[in-house]
C-alpha cells in the first residue's frame, strides 16, 4: 500500500519536482559561478580572508530558496486534492488513515530532501576545489538552517493545505510564519551549530500538525 501511495503522490508532483530540482541546481550553480568570478578577480586567498574576518559564506542567494521549494511542494501536493475533495476518497481506502497521511508526508520529505540535496552536490563538488575542508564545512553548516526551513515550510504548509476550513487556515498561516521565523533569527555564520539537532527535531515534530487538519476534515469541519 505504501508503494501505491508513493506512486500516487509521484504522479501528482513529478513535474513540479523536476522543475524544482533543476531550479535548485541552477541557483546553486549560479552561486558557484559568482564565487568563481570573485576568485578570478581577487584570488582565493582574498576570499579566505573575507570568510574568516567577516563570516561571509558567498551563497546568500540560497537563503530562502529551500523554503520556497518546500512551500510550493506542499501546495502542489495537497491543495488540488483538497479542492477536488479527493482526500475523502483516499481516507476510505482499506488502510490505516494515520499511516496513509504519514506516508504522503514521508513522500514529500524524501523527495524534497533529494531535490535540496542536488544543490548540495553542486556545492560539494565545486567548493573543495578552492576552499579547505574547514571552510567548506563553515559554508554548509551556515546554510543548514535554511535547508531545515525548507522541510519545516513543507510540513507547515501541508498542515495549512489539509485544513478544511478557510477561516482556520488564516491563523494557521500566522503560526507557520512565526515558526519559520525561528530559522532566520540569527544571520551570523554557524550561529545555529549548537542548536541544529534540536532544530531538526523541532522540524520533524511539525509533521504531527497535519493530522490535526485531517481529524477536522474527518469530523466534517468546513466553512
Amino acid at each position: 500500500m505504501i508503494q501505491a501511495i508513493f506512486y500516487k503522490e509521484w504522479i501528482k508532483t513529478r513535474w513540479y519536482l523536476l522543475l524544482a530540482t533543476l531550479f535548485m541546481i541552477g541557483i546553486s550553480g549560479y552561486c558557484m559561478l559568482r564565487v568563481n568570478r570573485a576568485i578570478a578577480l581577487q584570488g582565493a586567498d582574498h576570499l579566505w580572508i573575507v570568510m574568516v574576518q567577516k563570516d561571509a559564506i558567498f551563497i546568500d542567494l540560497l537563503q530562502f530558496v529551500p523554503l520556497l521549494i518546500g512551500i510550493l511542494l506542499a501546495v502542489v501536493q495537497f491543495f488540488p486534492e483538497m479542492q477536488r475533495k479527493c482526500l475523502k476518497l483516499t481516507l476510505h481506502l482499506p488502510y490505516s488513515q494515520k499511516k496513509m497521511i504519514m506516508s504522503m508526508l514521508a513522500f514529500g520529505v524524501l523527495t524534497l530532501t533529494a531535490c535540496l540535496a542536488a544543490g548540495l552536490v553542486v556545492m560539494g563538488v565545486y567548493l573543495p576545489q578552492h576552499f579547505t575542508g574547514q571552510l567548506v564545512r563553515h559554508i554548509l553548516l551556515s546554510a543548514a538552517p535554511w535547508f531545515l526551513a525548507g522541510m519545516a515550510g513543507y510540513l507547515l504548509f501541508s498542515w495549512i493545505c489539509l485544513e478544511p476550513a478557510w477561516k482556520r487556515r488564516v491563523p494557521n498561516l500566522i503560526v507557520a510564519v512565526l515558526v519559520l521565523r525561528v530559522y532566520f533569527l540569527a544571520p551570523a555564520a554557524e550561529a545555529y551549530n549548537d542548536f541544529l539537532p534540536w532544530l531538526a527535531l523541532y522540524t520533524l515534530l511539525t509533521a504531527s500538525l497535519s493530522w490535526i487538519s485531517v481529524t477536522r476534515f474527518k469530523a466534517g469541519k468546513q466553512d
